[in-house]
Protein backbone atom coordinates (compact mmCIF):
# COMPACT_ATOMS: atom_id res chain seq x y z
CA UNK A 1 0.00 0.00 0.00
CA UNK A 2 1.02 3.61 -0.45
CA UNK A 3 1.47 5.00 3.05
CA UNK A 4 0.60 8.68 3.41
CA UNK A 5 -0.30 10.97 6.29
CA UNK A 6 -3.93 10.35 5.38
CA UNK A 7 -3.47 6.62 4.83
CA UNK A 8 -1.59 5.91 8.07
CA UNK A 9 -1.53 2.21 9.06
CA UNK A 10 0.86 2.28 12.00
CA UNK A 11 -0.16 1.60 15.62
CA UNK A 12 0.18 4.33 18.23
CA UNK A 13 2.67 2.52 20.50
CA UNK A 14 6.19 1.77 19.26
CA UNK A 15 8.85 -0.20 21.15
CA UNK A 16 12.17 1.68 21.22
CA UNK A 17 15.11 -0.30 19.81
CA UNK A 18 13.08 -3.48 20.15
CA UNK A 19 12.37 -3.68 23.87
CA UNK A 20 13.62 -0.45 25.37
CA UNK A 21 16.10 -1.27 28.12
CA UNK A 22 14.76 -4.72 29.04
CA UNK A 23 16.93 -6.52 26.48
CA UNK A 24 20.07 -5.64 24.51
CA UNK A 25 18.94 -2.87 22.19
CA UNK A 26 18.69 -3.38 18.44
CA UNK A 27 18.88 -7.18 18.62
CA UNK A 28 16.47 -9.94 17.68
CA UNK A 29 16.28 -10.80 21.38
CA UNK A 30 14.87 -7.33 22.01
CA UNK A 31 12.35 -7.66 19.19
CA UNK A 32 11.21 -11.01 20.53
CA UNK A 33 10.71 -9.58 24.00
CA UNK A 34 8.83 -6.58 22.68
CA UNK A 35 6.56 -8.86 20.71
CA UNK A 36 5.96 -10.98 23.82
CA UNK A 37 4.73 -7.80 25.53
CA UNK A 38 2.21 -7.34 22.75
CA UNK A 39 3.93 -4.61 20.76
CA UNK A 40 3.18 -4.58 17.05
CA UNK A 41 5.55 -1.82 15.94
CA UNK A 42 9.25 -1.40 16.61
CA UNK A 43 11.85 1.31 16.16
CA UNK A 44 15.46 0.42 15.36
CA UNK A 45 18.66 2.11 14.18
CA UNK A 46 20.26 1.03 10.90
CA UNK A 47 23.67 1.93 9.51
CA UNK A 48 26.08 0.48 6.93
CA UNK A 49 29.10 -1.73 7.38
CA UNK A 50 32.23 -0.83 5.42
CA UNK A 51 31.10 -3.21 2.67
CA UNK A 52 27.57 -1.83 2.51
CA UNK A 53 25.55 -4.26 4.63
CA UNK A 54 22.68 -2.54 6.51
CA UNK A 55 22.75 -3.63 10.15
CA UNK A 56 21.36 -2.54 13.50
CA UNK A 57 23.42 -0.29 15.79
CA UNK A 58 22.75 3.05 17.44
CA UNK A 59 26.19 4.46 18.19
CA UNK A 60 28.93 5.40 15.74
CA UNK A 61 31.28 3.26 17.80
CA UNK A 62 31.04 -0.32 19.01
CA UNK A 63 32.19 -0.16 22.61
CA UNK A 64 28.94 0.58 24.47
CA UNK A 65 26.79 -2.24 23.11
CA UNK A 66 29.19 -4.89 21.83
CA UNK A 67 32.55 -6.53 22.35
CA UNK A 68 33.95 -4.60 19.39
CA UNK A 69 36.01 -1.42 19.31
CA UNK A 70 36.23 1.53 16.95
CA UNK A 71 33.90 3.00 14.37
CA UNK A 72 31.39 0.40 13.26
CA UNK A 73 31.01 1.75 9.74
CA UNK A 74 34.71 1.26 9.05
CA UNK A 75 34.52 -2.51 9.59
CA UNK A 76 33.26 -5.19 7.18
CA UNK A 77 30.19 -7.19 8.05
CA UNK A 78 32.27 -10.36 8.36
CA UNK A 79 33.97 -8.79 11.41
CA UNK A 80 30.83 -7.18 12.86
CA UNK A 81 28.89 -10.44 12.61
CA UNK A 82 31.28 -12.12 15.03
CA UNK A 83 30.75 -9.60 17.85
CA UNK A 84 28.77 -10.23 21.02
CA UNK A 85 26.03 -7.60 21.28
CA UNK A 86 24.31 -9.04 24.34
CA UNK A 87 26.74 -9.58 27.20
CA UNK A 88 27.01 -5.84 27.97
CA UNK A 89 23.34 -5.99 28.96
CA UNK A 90 23.22 -9.19 31.03
CA UNK A 91 24.78 -12.62 31.32
CA UNK A 92 21.62 -14.26 30.03
CA UNK A 93 22.01 -12.37 26.73
CA UNK A 94 25.68 -13.20 26.17
CA UNK A 95 26.42 -14.20 22.59
CA UNK A 96 23.52 -12.30 21.03
CA UNK A 97 24.70 -11.01 17.63
CA UNK A 98 23.96 -7.75 15.89
CA UNK A 99 21.28 -8.43 13.29
CA UNK A 100 21.21 -7.28 9.71
CA UNK A 101 18.21 -5.41 8.36
CA UNK A 102 17.45 -8.59 6.41
CA UNK A 103 17.14 -10.49 9.72
CA UNK A 104 14.78 -7.91 11.20
CA UNK A 105 12.67 -7.74 8.05
CA UNK A 106 12.17 -11.50 8.12
CA UNK A 107 11.18 -11.44 11.81
CA UNK A 108 8.71 -8.59 11.34
CA UNK A 109 7.10 -10.06 8.26
CA UNK A 110 6.72 -13.54 9.73
CA UNK A 111 5.01 -12.05 12.76
CA UNK A 112 2.93 -9.34 11.10
CA UNK A 113 4.84 -6.49 12.76
CA UNK A 114 5.44 -2.89 11.69
CA UNK A 115 8.83 -1.19 11.64
CA UNK A 116 10.27 2.31 11.99
CA UNK A 117 13.81 2.33 10.62
CA UNK A 118 15.89 5.20 11.90
CA UNK A 119 18.63 5.80 9.34
CA UNK A 120 21.73 6.27 11.51
CA UNK A 121 24.68 7.13 9.27
CA UNK A 122 28.29 6.79 10.28
CA UNK A 123 30.24 10.08 10.10
CA UNK A 124 30.45 11.33 6.53
CA UNK A 125 28.13 8.68 5.09
CA UNK A 126 24.80 10.44 5.44
CA UNK A 127 23.46 10.43 1.90
CA UNK A 128 24.92 7.05 0.98
CA UNK A 129 23.34 5.46 4.07
CA UNK A 130 19.98 6.97 3.18
CA UNK A 131 20.22 5.60 -0.35
CA UNK A 132 21.36 2.11 0.62
CA UNK A 133 18.97 1.66 3.54
CA UNK A 134 16.03 2.82 1.44
CA UNK A 135 17.01 0.48 -1.39
CA UNK A 136 17.31 -2.42 1.05
CA UNK A 137 13.94 -1.61 2.63
CA UNK A 138 12.26 -1.47 -0.77
CA UNK A 139 13.77 -4.83 -1.69
CA UNK A 140 12.97 -6.52 1.61
CA UNK A 141 9.38 -5.29 1.84
CA UNK A 142 8.53 -5.71 -1.84
CA UNK A 143 5.05 -7.16 -2.06
CA UNK A 144 4.32 -6.57 1.64
CA UNK A 145 1.17 -4.74 2.62
CA UNK A 146 2.82 -2.04 4.76
CA UNK A 147 6.38 -0.79 4.22
CA UNK A 148 8.58 0.50 7.05
CA UNK A 149 8.62 4.16 8.02
CA UNK A 150 12.08 5.63 7.35
CA UNK A 151 13.14 8.40 9.73
CA UNK A 152 16.36 10.29 10.40
CA UNK A 153 17.84 13.33 12.09
CA UNK A 154 20.03 13.66 9.00
CA UNK A 155 18.51 15.73 6.22
CA UNK A 156 21.10 14.33 3.79
CA UNK A 157 20.09 10.76 4.67
CA UNK A 158 16.43 11.55 4.01
CA UNK A 159 17.39 13.23 0.74
CA UNK A 160 19.16 10.04 -0.28
CA UNK A 161 16.15 7.92 0.65
CA UNK A 162 13.81 10.25 -1.21
CA UNK A 163 15.96 10.20 -4.33
CA UNK A 164 16.27 6.42 -4.55
CA UNK A 165 12.94 5.19 -3.15
CA UNK A 166 10.46 8.09 -3.24
CA UNK A 167 7.47 5.85 -2.54
CA UNK A 168 8.72 4.74 0.87
CA UNK A 169 7.24 6.80 3.74
CA UNK A 170 9.61 9.17 5.50
CA UNK A 171 9.67 11.14 8.74
CA UNK A 172 11.96 13.91 10.01
CA UNK A 173 13.45 13.37 13.47
CA UNK A 174 13.99 16.48 15.59
CA UNK A 175 15.83 17.11 18.83
CA UNK A 176 15.12 20.85 18.60
CA UNK A 177 12.79 22.92 16.45
CA UNK A 178 15.49 24.49 14.30
CA UNK A 179 14.71 27.21 11.79
CA UNK A 180 12.84 25.83 8.79
CA UNK A 181 12.13 22.39 10.24
CA UNK A 182 8.58 22.15 8.93
CA UNK A 183 9.47 23.48 5.48
CA UNK A 184 12.37 21.02 5.31
CA UNK A 185 10.08 18.12 6.18
CA UNK A 186 7.71 19.18 3.42
CA UNK A 187 10.56 19.51 0.91
CA UNK A 188 11.69 16.00 1.80
CA UNK A 189 8.20 14.65 1.18
CA UNK A 190 7.91 13.52 4.79
CA UNK A 191 4.58 12.31 6.12
CA UNK A 192 5.52 12.65 9.80
CA UNK A 193 7.49 14.66 12.31
CA UNK A 194 9.04 12.58 15.10
CA UNK A 195 10.49 14.71 17.89
CA UNK A 196 11.48 14.85 21.53
CA UNK A 197 8.14 14.58 23.31
CA UNK A 198 8.74 17.81 25.24
CA UNK A 199 8.63 19.78 21.98
CA UNK A 200 4.97 18.99 21.37
CA UNK A 201 2.59 21.73 22.42
CA UNK A 202 -0.89 22.63 21.23
CA UNK A 203 0.78 25.08 18.83
CA UNK A 204 3.35 22.69 17.34
CA UNK A 205 0.80 19.90 16.95
CA UNK A 206 -1.54 22.34 15.20
CA UNK A 207 1.28 23.43 12.87
CA UNK A 208 2.04 19.87 11.87
CA UNK A 209 -1.62 18.96 11.40
CA UNK A 210 -2.21 22.06 9.30
CA UNK A 211 0.67 20.95 7.07
CA UNK A 212 -1.03 17.57 6.63
CA UNK A 213 1.59 15.60 8.55
CA UNK A 214 1.48 13.10 11.41
CA UNK A 215 3.11 13.66 14.81
CA UNK A 216 5.09 11.14 16.88
CA UNK A 217 7.31 11.33 19.96
CA UNK A 218 10.43 9.81 21.49
CA UNK A 219 11.20 8.60 24.16
CA UNK A 220 8.11 8.53 26.37
CA UNK A 221 8.68 6.61 29.59
CA UNK A 222 6.16 7.96 32.12
CA UNK A 223 2.38 7.94 32.25
CA UNK A 224 1.98 11.70 32.69
CA UNK A 225 3.88 12.43 29.47
CA UNK A 226 1.94 9.77 27.58
CA UNK A 227 -1.35 11.24 28.77
CA UNK A 228 -0.30 14.77 27.80
CA UNK A 229 0.54 13.60 24.28
CA UNK A 230 -2.79 11.79 24.00
CA UNK A 231 -4.65 14.96 24.97
CA UNK A 232 -2.67 16.91 22.38
CA UNK A 233 -3.77 14.42 19.72
CA UNK A 234 -0.38 13.12 18.60
CA UNK A 235 -0.21 9.95 16.54
CA UNK A 236 2.73 7.87 17.75
CA UNK A 237 4.62 7.18 20.97
CA UNK A 238 8.06 5.55 21.08
CA UNK A 239 8.81 4.08 24.51
CA UNK A 240 11.41 2.14 26.45
CA UNK A 241 8.77 1.11 28.99
CA UNK A 242 7.21 -1.83 27.24
CA UNK A 243 6.60 -3.18 30.75
CA UNK A 244 4.60 -0.10 31.76
CA UNK A 245 2.46 0.72 28.75
CA UNK A 246 0.02 -1.72 27.18
CA UNK A 247 0.43 -1.16 23.44
CA UNK A 248 -3.28 -1.47 22.68
CA UNK A 249 -4.07 1.57 24.86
Amino acid sequence: MQVTAQNWPYPRWIAHRGAGKLAPENTLAAFRLGAQHGYRMFECDVKLSADGVPFLLHDDTLERTSTGTGIAGEQPWSALARLDAGSWHSRSQAGEPMPTLDNIAAFCQRNGLFLNIEIKPSPGADRLTGEKVADAAARLWQGQAVPPLLTSFSVASLEGAQATQPNLPRGLLLETLWDGWLQTAQRLGCIAIVCDHTLWTAETVAQVKAAGLRSASYTVNDAASAQRLAVLGTDGVITDRIDLFAPAV
